[in-house]
């Protein structure tokens, strides 16, 4: 079976649980870390599938890789290959796919709660007991938000984000993050100072809220994770 591609754009903000998934399923994976200068893929078939990670940037910064991302992803997609956006590897998709990234009304940090839209796609990749209410808590830290691609579906949906996650296809976007590991979730809060962001938004969590909340959430979180990832990788090109 050909590797999977992952695009890291940050140090901080590598595969994390994604890469366990994998290794788990016996599934390859190679590592291309932009933020080191690796030279981003220009032949999405040299792959089984695309997935793109998060990072601090945005997708509207002039960044020397953010073109050849996006082209790499059209022609991923433009394959029928599965891609697989996390934050702001979600908002590269849609904008791929002719949508806007823009800034959202409040910030989102740490945990919080989505809702499953109730359409045919959400029962498909969340399952009947998520979309028909079963509590869902996820992990956010972003400032800005995609907007739905033409012939985009979406299935998760938040109170401070609208657009959580959508799939075109065999290929799933989101803004937010379902690859946390404790780890990731240290080295992030080190930087929550840098965000400015209003603790007193129900959105915005500081850290000790969020590294309390781990052992609980973390467990809520792996169970949706295992639902997307288990889908999106029977998608993948073998």
């Amino acid at each position: 079976m050909k590797a999977v591609a992952i695009l890291r754009f940050s140090a901080e903000d590598g595969p994390g649980y994604f890469a366990s998934f994998l290794d788990r399923h016996s599934i390859p994976w190679r590592l291309f870390k932009l933020d080191q200068g690796n030279v981003v893929p220009d032949d999405p078939e040299q792959f089984s599938g695309l997935v793109l990670m998060g990072g601090p940037m945005s997708v509207n910064d002039d960044l020397p890789w953010i073109p050849p991302v996006i082209a790499l992803i059209q022609k991923a997609l433009a394959r029928d290959m599965p891609c697989l956006g996390h934050c702001l590897g979600g908002q590269l998709m849609s904008k791929a796919l002719g949508g806007e990234v823009t800034k959202n009304p409040v910030k989102e940090i740490g945990w919080n709660p989505l809702q499953a839209e109730r359409n045919a796609e959400a029962r498909h990749w969340l399952g009947d007991a998520i979309v028909d209410g079963e509590a869902l808590t996820t992990f956010q830290w972003h400032g800005e938000t995609f907007s739905l691609p033409a012939a985009a579906v979406r299935i998760l949906t938040g109170n401070a984000c609208s657009n959580q996650a959508f799939v075109i296809g065999k290929s799933l976007g989101m803004q937010c993050h379902t690859e946390m590991t404790p780890e990731m979730i240290d080295s992030w809060c080190k930087d929550w100072a840098a965000e400015n962001a209003d603790p007193t938004l129900p959105s915005v969590q500081e850290p000790a809220e969020m590294k309390a909340g781990m052992a609980d959430n973390l467990q809520s979180l792996r169970r949706l994770s295992d639902r997307l990832y288990s889908k999106w990788i029977a998608g993948l090109q073998r």
